[in-house]
């Protein structure tokens, strides 16, 4: 009686189960409805300063406060939810910055979290709308008094009703200056700890807090007068503006081409369902071309439509069809060479992303062939093969620094579907337009 009833049971769940999951995703849909979407933070650090982006799919309203003790910013993103690829905990290497994370505060905030080894004087936030991100909150440490003042970005005066509660005050548009707070004791309270500061961690708001809470888990710890706070609203942006914060990413300027392996005659690997390896790759470079030239960057293609590079076209020879594409590099004396490629194995179980470089090149080939396959990774969620040495051609023989990367198996069916969508080949394309970022910066 008891098999009978087990056997029962297990049917039951069975035939129950997608109703279940269904219901589950019904219900995360429904809660995030209307709200902003948070889908990566890229960091660019140098000597003067470091320059923190949280990058969403519209435009975000946010409020930051400080704690002390040690020196943290806290800026709260309101009516938005962290995309689970995010990386909660982003390595730091800054005289700046100690560490940077990120997470869900509570059902419609997430909470960014930078310990700062300068003081609060010495950063600055505001927001931007438009260019190849819908909405991007920047935040910048380090020596940033000069070049702030280069921007055009209106920010509005805030002031606080006797609620407590933010709003715009009348003010005339100006350039923007370093983030200086003022105390706002309505925001500020003394937790269970009696004042005492932990350790910041990230932790999911569903998850209950230990009686030691952190700056993710609770509005503000610290006691009278050393939390301060400043609500926002997103800035204005202009043309010139959107052309300073290129240049303080660092490309500005660059020149790079972009190379989308094969072409014409030469389908490449061709996936499981018949997805051409060349498709795929103009398809990322298009898009890369398009979030390069938004940052400021002049790009030169081998290729932006389905055909050979060299003037030969389908007569050439192999030889001469790389070395047409090196030439594009070489004579426009690109800062640095990006081939873009899918890769390909007798088995569709073999899967992942792989950066290489010329084995004999600099170690500023190996850094950008590194720097690529980690955003490509971070962005499309493959597993990584690691930054390999090899003899490639257009590695070879390009004057510059440079890598192929192959973005991900087009013979593996999950990957060969994942990159043949509209999506896929965004976030391809982010993901190494966020290694070529890196790597200037």
């Amino acid at each position: 009686m008891k098999r009978v009833l087990f056997l029962f049971v297990a049917i039951v769940s069975i035939i129950l189960l997608p109703t279940w999951a269904c219901a589950a995703s019904s219900d995360f849909g429904e809660r995030v409805s209307g709200m902003t979407e948070v889908t990566g933070i890229r960091v660019n650090s140098g000597s003067e300063k470091i320059r923190i982006v949280v990058d969403a799919n519209a435009p975000v309203s946010y409020r930051t406060m400080t704690l002390s003790n040690p020196n943290r910013v806290v800026v709260d993103l309101k009516g938005a939810w962290l995309s689970n690829k995010v990386k909660k905990n982003i390595p730091v290497d800054s005289r700046f910055v100690n560490a940077i994370r990120i997470g869900q505060f509570n059902k419609d905030t997430v909470r960014v979290v930078v310990e700062n080894k300068v003081g609060a004087s010495n950063y600055n936030v505001f927001s931007l709308k438009g260019g190849p991100v819908p909405g991007r909150l920047v935040m910048d440490f380090g020596n940033i008094h000069g070049d702030t003042s280069k921007a055009t970005i209106a920010l509005p005066d805030v002031k606080h009703d006797s609620s407590g509660t933010a709003s715009p005050s009348t003010s005339d548009a100006g350039s923007s200056t370093p983030q200086t707070p003022s105390a706002d004791t309505s925001q500020q309270a003394t937790d269970a700890s009696q004042g005492q500061d932990t350790d910041p961690s990230v932790t999911d708001s569903s998850v209950p807090a230990s009686s030691g809470q952190d700056e993710l888990d609770a509005p503000a710890k610290e006691a009278a007068g050393d939390t301060q706070t400043s609500p926002n609203q997103p800035a204005a942006i202009t043309d010139d503006t959107d052309a300073d914060i290129a240049a303080l990413t660092g490309l500005k300027g660059r020149k790079i081409t972009i190379d989308a392996g094969h072409g014409g005659n030469d389908s490449g690997a061709i996936g499981p369902t018949g997805v051409m390896e060349k498709s795929v790759t103009l398809r990322i470079a298009n898009e890369l071309r398009r979030l390069l030239v938004a940052e400021g960057a002049t790009v030169y293609m081998t290729r932006t439509t389905d055909t050979e590079v060299s003037p030969k076209g389908a007569n050439a020879s192999d030889i001469e069809e790389l070395q047409a594409r090196c030439d594009v590099a070489n004579n426009s004396k690109s800062d640095i060479f990006i081939s873009i490629h899918m890769d390909s194995f007798s088995s569709g179980a073999a899967k992942g992303t792989t950066g290489y470089y010329y084995s004999l090149g600099s170690k500023r080939s190996r850094d950008l062939a590194d720097k690529v396959r980690q955003g490509v990774i971070d962005q499309i969620g493959t597993s990584s093969r690691g930054t390999q040495s090899c003899n490639f051609y257009v590695v070879k023989h390009t004057d510059m620094p440079a890598t192929l990367v192959e973005v991900a198996f087009i013979s593996n069916p999950q990957e060969e579907q994942l990159l043949n969508s509209e999506e896929g080949i965004k976030k391809a394309a982010q993901g190494i337009a966020d290694g070529i970022a890196d790597y200037f910066g």
